[in-house]
């Protein structure tokens, strides 16, 4: 939940990478709430807003804890902002019509004056519940008893939840930590109108992906959209190939250091990718996720592999001026119509039942050391149980529609076309991943580190691989305990 350096600044503010990948806003579109506006595009069915939610209505589970007798507090402490923020504010005021229990709700980018350092925050005095990540930032607050299991709720509504979302909250010692509450996948994008034209067919394994991208290029196409300025975005194409490549477990392995990366399988990552490389668009390594969007939207490029919230930039027009210079944008909803995906192809190996894909997970949590929670203890547990309904995870999504929920008995006819699809999707799948940067330590992920080499492995593919994964491993074995 902090920011990182080096992204764009709207009228003299800092969108933050949260901002961007959470809520769906895209680049210099971190304005006001156009997710909304493209979900509104997508969908003959209005979604619900914050100012009409009127108490969720109650879904086929047990009520353990929402049904008894409830009174007291409950500390909550959140950092979402703008209209994500709202969202929690509705799911605040259902929780009490259904209650009786007012939240007081705490900033935790405010508390500190410094911004929210989660790792001091649950060491001190946390408030009773949070919302955090799934992935290593999950685990590594489980390890360290910096937050409580929650088996207990989570016993009540676990059937409310596709496996993948079951196993991206079970920490290290088989307990569950959190109630995941929305996602959004990443997934190879592209425009049906052009595919149409062209007699184009969505390609489900490698050799017909390699096959497409020949085509493409025979028809003038850039076939891959790409982009690496920014760091993050080639690690996506990491974490998928070798998802598909080596499997759900020896990713993750890799990404906590019980794997090597000198291991021949990392090898056949990079050999892999390796092939992909001639098809991206030329000057990648300046290019913004943007930019390499707008090439999508354009229809200059075939696909991208990306994030969902690609669909907010693919609905912008170009930007201009506005009198007092700040930066505006012009929205053209009939491009996001002429938006599809599908979850790259497999590989033909013992792999593909997993289905695996990068879909990270935002979770609802318990801090363990918060000094109110042995009297709100109850409360909390209502809390986390509230939020694992459907009917409450929409009161979010109805603020932003970067918030897709993970509930099973969420009412479809809610959601945007697109958040239908990827419901759908990552339903099916049986690992989820939570991309590189939350599923290993922040200090591998960063700039200096996994970007920083990924960047090199892409300016020469070719190059000395076992040299390469050495220094990575180097790296790796260099870095201290990490403390958070």
């Amino acid at each position: 939940m902090t920011g990182q350096a080096g992204l764009p600044t709207i009228a003299g503010g800092q969108i933050t990478r949260r901002e961007v990948l959470k809520r769906g806003l895209m680049g210099a579109a971190g304005l006001t709430l156009l997710p909304v506006v493209v979900a509104a595009c997508q969908s003959g069915t209005p979604t619900p807003t914050p100012s009409s939610a009127t108490t969720p209505v109650p879904t086929p589970m047990p009520n353990d804890f929402l049904a008894r007798k409830l009174s007291g507090s409950l500390a909550v402490g959140t950092n979402y902002r703008d209209a994500a923020d709202l969202g929690v504010k509705a799911v605040a005021k259902a929780f009490t019509a259904a209650t009786g229990i007012v939240p007081e709700m705490f900033d935790l980018d405010l508390a500190s004056g410094m911004g929210f350092e989660p790792n001091n925050y649950l060491a001190y005095e946390p408030n009773d519940v949070f919302p955090w990540f799934s992935g290593f930032r999950m685990r590594f607050f489980a390890d360290r008893k910096l937050v409580a299991p929650i088996d207990d709720v989570w016993a009540l509504v676990s059937d409310n939840f596709a496996a993948g979302f079951a196993r991206s909250v079970t920490g290290n010692d088989g307990k569950v930590y959190g109630i995941p509450v929305d996602f959004y996948p990443w997934c190879m994008f592209y425009r049906p109108s052009v595919w149409a034209a062209k007699g184009y067919a969505v390609p489900t394994t490698w050799t017909e992906l390699i096959a497409l991208c020949q085509k493409m290029q025979k028809d003038g196409l850039t076939p891959i959209a790409f982009s690496d300025k920014d760091g993050w975005p080639a690690m996506g194409t990491f974490d998928i190939l070798n998802l598909r490549l080596n499997g759900y477990d020896f990713h993750l392995g890799l990404m906590t250091g019980q794997e090597k990366w000198t291991d021949p399988r990392v090898t056949s990552v990079f050999k892999k990718w390796a092939e992909l490389v001639p098809f991206y668009t030329h000057g990648y390594a300046g290019l913004t996720w943007q930019q390499a969007c707008d090439t999508l939207a354009h229809k200059t490029t075939g696909m991208y592999f990306l994030g969902l919230f690609i669909a907010g930039e693919v609905a912008t027009v170009d930007t201009f001026p506005s009198p007092d210079m700040s930066v505006q944008l012009a929205v053209n909803p009939t491009r996001v119509t002429d938006l599809d995906f599908f979850t790259f192809p497999f590989m033909g190996n013992e792999f593909d039942s997993e289905k695996a894909l990068d879909a990270p997970v935002d979770i609802w949590m318990m801090p363990a050391k918060s000094p109110t929670l042995t009297a709100d203890l109850d409360n909390a547990r209502a809390f986390l149980e509230f939020w694992a309904r459907g009917s409450t995870q929409l009161l979010m999504y109805g603020a932003d529609s970067g918030y897709i929920p993970t509930a099973s008995d969420v009412d479809m006819s809610q959601l945007d076309v697109l958040s239908r699809k990827a419901v759908s999707i990552v339903g099916q799948a049986q690992r989820i991943a939570q991309f590189m940067d939350r599923d290993t330590r922040p200090d591998f992920a960063g700039a200096n580190a996994m970007q920083s080499f990924l960047l090199r492995f892409l300016g020469a593919p070719g190059q000395d691989l076992a040299a390469l994964q050495k220094t990575i491993q180097a790296f790796w074995d260099a870095l201290p305990e990490y403390k958070g």
